[in-house]
């Protein structure tokens, strides 16, 4: 973290889809940075119902943000949840199961083969980012049963990743997130927060960390990570006595719901290499300048990865790897009312429940953050 190549890697990754329902477009660039730790995962097609969407930020390494690029959404299909149509619940449980699945010597197979020297890892196919397609990845399964092996014992990876998912049924939107990667609609061409940055100075998060044993310094947990939540890390995840919940850094994430309606535009997922650089209304207000311009949504991505990048590392701010998915809601979206004929807004706090305890491990109860305009 922090190495800075002499020159940035502008080459992009960029990708197109639709439905009858949904449109996306994605970019991703490695910019300034050694290595690009940003992976993604985009499939119109998790069941004939659902689109998954998500974006993973690596640090300390790249296998774990490819890890769950391949895996999370698996995971969220084989869940007693989701059969049920628990969308929320599914998710919820899908985090915690990739470090679940990360430990024991299946777990370092999988590892190595996504490569990382950092952590002794062959690196086979090391630099690529990875992104799974729809047609290959969702008909298999698999109960990743115990291996037996010379790394038995593996604890799990010390690097991590933040993971901030979309799920779209319909008209509802399920969002998740771990870290401090984002998930912004615009409605009616107003930026709304749907996901919340994790940071070791929330009092929830320094309350957390401070119970489990760990300290902050220099808004860092333990001195090192500035994020409160990731899935990986296994070094802040070791105290038996404590539940995945407590540990001083947690893959417990905040679960929104939200109910889309025709004055939704389109939904953002990036990572803090585009938030460090423009607000939440920034972002919104540039998309809408050029949405209708551009050939394709994957070229307002590459838009939004270049007016980020910084002309040198000086600042520090443009440098950092940087991943966006945009999807566009095709309209017409039926107008949904709650039952006293009211119209539900993304920024109502109780249209869909109370906000979920940073700690609750239970089916997670549903809310919608706040605005975030910065």
């Amino acid at each position: 973290m922090g190495v800075y190549l002499s020159t940035p890697k502008t080459e992009k990754l960029s990708e197109d889809g639709e439905n009858d329902k949904l449109k996306f477009g994605l970019s991703s660039m490695q910019g300034w940075r050694a290595t690009m730790e940003d992976a993604h995962s985009a499939l119109l097609d998790l069941d004939n119902d659902t689109a998954f969407f998500g974006v993973f930020d690596g640090h300390g390494g790249k296998v774990v943000a490819k890890f769950c690029a391949k895996y999370l959404h698996r995971e969220v299909l084989n869940t007693e949840a989701y059969a049920a149509g628990d969308l929320g619940a599914a998710v919820h449980r899908a985090y915690f199961r990739m470090d679940e699945m990360m430990r024991g010597q299946r777990g370092w197979r999988e590892l190595q083969a996504l490569g990382d020297k950092i952590n002794q890892f062959t690196g086979i196919i090391e630099g690529l980012i990875w992104s799974p397609k729809g047609g290959d990845s969702n008909d298999r399964h698999d109960d990743w049963a115990f291996e037996e092996g010379p790394h038995s014992d593996f604890t799990g990876p010390n690097c991590g990743s933040t993971a901030c998912v979309a799920l779209i049924r319909n008209r509802q939107l399920v969002v998740a997130n771990a870290g401090d990667s984002r998930c912004v609609i615009s409605r009616n061409g107003q930026a709304y927060s749907l996901s919340r940055d994790h940071k070791p100075e929330l009092e929830a998060e320094r309350e957390r960390i401070q119970s489990a044993g760990g300290y902050i310094q220099m808004g860092r947990v333990n001195g090192t990570l500035n994020l409160s939540r990731a899935i990986g890390d296994m070094e802040f995840k070791q105290n038996k006595f404590l539940s995945p919940d407590k540990q001083i850094l947690t893959a417990n994430p905040d679960i929104n719901i939200v109910e889309l309606c025709d004055d939704d535009d389109f939904l953002v997922l990036a990572c803090d290499g585009i938030w460090d650089c423009m607000s939440n209304q920034q972002l919104v207000d540039f998309i809408r300048e050029h949405i209708n311009t551009e050939e394709s949504l994957s070229a307002v991505c590459e838009r939004v990865l270049d007016r980020c990048l910084a002309p040198s590392t000086m600042g520090g701010e443009g440098c950092d790897n940087m991943t966006m998915i945009l999807v566009q809601f095709k309209k017409p979206i039926t107008q949904t009312k709650d039952a006293s004929g009211a119209e539900q807004s993304a920024g109502d706090t109780d249209a869909s429940g109370a906000e979920q305890s940073a700690g609750d491990t239970e089916r997670p109860e549903t809310h919608v953050a706040e605005e975030n305009s910065s």
